[in-house]
């Protein structure tokens, strides 16, 4: 379920939602921002830092982002659904399967599609894990559809 349009996108901690990502400009809306809005049926909510495991897993359920020319390393928006599938396969809150994530960045929706708030916590990226989060650049929230195209990998 996709969130509403706003000029206000939240993340889970209910505050305006931090800018993830330029290189690679990342996004359904290649903004930068992990928002979701109505064309976003894949629910790109969850920030995560890519990992050579998570790359793996995800090609083997049929999305090579490496097609795309993602990498170990690059700040990416996942789909909810598949990054709550790597947590539910992974062996512990260490295995790289799982991309860590960046709460700040991490729209709200994520929350609603199926993956609790301890969940993302458990996987938190520092200094995210310690409720930090203020090294992430801030900006103006902005209107799903509004700047840059729509993702073109599929989900």
């Amino acid at each position: 379920m996709a969130t509403k349009p706003s000029n206000h996108n939240l993340n889970v901690f209910k505050k305006p939602l931090a800018l993830f990502s330029q290189q690679p400009m990342t996004g359904f809306y290649r903004d930068g921002y992990c928002r979701v809005g109505p064309e976003d049926s894949g629910n790109h909510a969850v920030a995560g830092l890519l990992t050579k495991e998570f790359l793996d897993f995800s090609a083997s359920r049929g999305n090579n982002l490496r097609s795309i020319g993602l990498e170990p390393g690059c700040k990416w928006c996942l789909c909810t659904a598949r990054w709550k599938e790597a947590m539910e396969a992974a062996k512990g809150t260490e295995d790289p399967v799982v991309p860590k994530v960046f709460l700040h960045a991490t729209d709200e929706s994520a929350l609603t599609n199926g993956v609790t708030m301890d969940a993302l916590k458990k996987f938190a990226a520092e200094p995210e894990a310690a409720g930090g989060g203020g090294s992430l650049e801030q900006k103006a929230p902005i209107t799903p559809g509004t700047k840059g195209g729509i993702a073109k990998e599929t989900h």
